[in-house]
């Protein structure tokens, strides 16, 4: 089976016509070589776009009431729709919801503490704004329901406000104004994967009490226990509809009801990418069909130029099979060693730039306490993928070896002898 002389035959031959080679194993490495590439770079889009729509639930869903702007059972429109706390008690039991925060603005949002002071915002909410927004906690904790049902003047600060008025010294259980009216530090924070962590966290009732709120709330920030974008629709709806009743205005009058449903943004940008990835796939198989259409083209001339040779080899008695196995060998031989270098270079390449864009994020994740911001992370392909798109190439490579090989094993010994 392991005949040397056919070997030393065959490497001799490559020998011979170096630039032949080269050029042919060329077209077979830049195929594989480009495939990595493009997969990689489709792959590294893909995942920093993934990222950053983690920054707040997947899930989340923001409501936020306006005007009317469609008559409804006899009233005109123009009408203003207010939420209230109970609003919020409705919400948060209705099937289908999973965390539920009211939220109500305070205006001015002055923060000083000590000598230092500064503009930032002043966010009242529930404690599962945590949840919905993705915060993370960098000490301390976050509100509870403690501070919920007692009107705890209790307040979360962002890193940034946490660095711009404590300079990094402790922070935790001293006592902050905003707008002139002292809350105790109980955490800081950071918002969800973003770079800036300029906003503070109160207790909505504190906020609706010390800030002349009553019972009102301005908007709802939600997660929806839904994972097709039919189940998040119906669930938006289901929504619609039972604040609609409560209000008495149309279901369908998003003047009176406004939302913006995540899901529905992450579900349509994923399916773009989907289409990324197979236009990605469609010029990566096409670029390694021209290297299979280059290796059969060389195959071809080498064919053409060993006529003769291949005429003596079947006078003095060479079978067929041994003719289509010399040609069919070299050609494999060519197409599995540029095809290795082509896979080495390109998913080299794709793990260099993962490293730089790593050492990127990491440095951004430094000065942006813990959280970095990207829109490519993690370019490298699956080496399952890359194996497969080689051996896909090494048997395309046979097959194009094959053709010129099985027509030089037909050519008659008499007429292989007289080609010039």
């Amino acid at each position: 089976m392991f005949d040397i002389d056919k070997w030393q035959e065959i490497f001799a031959t490559i020998r011979k016509n170096k630039m032949r080679t080269f050029l042919t194993g060329f077209s077979v490495a830049w195929g594989i070589f480009m495939l990595m590439i493009l997969l990689g770079s489709g792959n590294g889009l893909s995942n920093g776009v993934s990222q950053n729509f983690m920054r707040d639930a997947v899930n989340a869903m923001w409501l936020w009431s306006g005007t009317t702007s469609i008559p409804y059972q006899g009233m005109n429109e123009g009408r203003q729709i207010r939420f209230t706390n109970t609003d919020y008690d409705i919400l948060k039991d209705l099937d289908g919801i999973e965390y539920t925060s009211g939220r109500y603005f305070i205006s001015g949002n002055l923060f000083s503490y000590g000598k230092e002071y500064g503009e930032y915002t002043a966010v009242t909410c529930h404690p599962d704004l945590k949840d919905v927004e993705s915060l993370g906690i960098v000490e301390g904790r976050f509100i509870n329901e403690v501070d919920i049902r007692n009107a705890r003047k209790s307040v979360v600060l962002g890193k940034d406000i946490y660095d711009a008025l404590f300079k990094g010294e402790e922070a935790i259980g001293e006592y902050i104004r905003v707008n002139n009216i002292p809350f105790k530090v109980v955490g800081i924070c950071t918002e969800g994967g973003g770079t800036r962590h300029r906003n503070a966290y109160i207790p909505v009732t504190t906020g609706q009490k010390v800030f002349n709120g009553s019972n009102r709330l301005h908007n709802f920030a939600l997660t929806i226990n839904a994972e097709t974008l039919e189940e998040s629709q119906a669930i938006e709806k289901r929504v619609r509809e039972t604040m609609a009743r409560k209000h008495k205005f149309d279901p369908t009058d998003e003047s009176a009801l406004g939302s913006y449903n995540k899901l529905e943004d992450v579900i349509q940008t994923m399916k773009i990418f989907q289409a990324i990835d197979i236009f990605i796939w469609i010029i990566g198989i096409g670029t390694l069909i021209a290297g299979v259409v280059g290796v059969s083209n060389i195959m071809l001339i080498v064919v053409k130029e060993r006529t003769k040779e291949i005429g003596i080899r079947k006078a003095i008695g060479a079978s067929p099979t041994s003719v289509i196995g010399l040609v069919l060998l070299e050609s494999v031989i060519i197409t599995t060693v540029a095809g290795y270098i082509g896979l080495v270079l390109g998913t080299g390449l794709m793990e260099g730039i993962n490293f730089i864009v790593e050492q990127q994020f990491q440095a951004s994740a430094a000065t942006n306490a813990g959280q970095g911001e990207t829109l490519f992370r993690n370019p490298t392909v699956d080496l399952n993928v890359a194996m497969s798109a080689t051996m896909l190439l090494v048997i395309a490579g046979a097959i194009a070896g094959y053709i010129p090989a099985k027509r030089a094993a037909r050519i008659k010994p008499i007429e292989a002898l007289r080609d010039e």
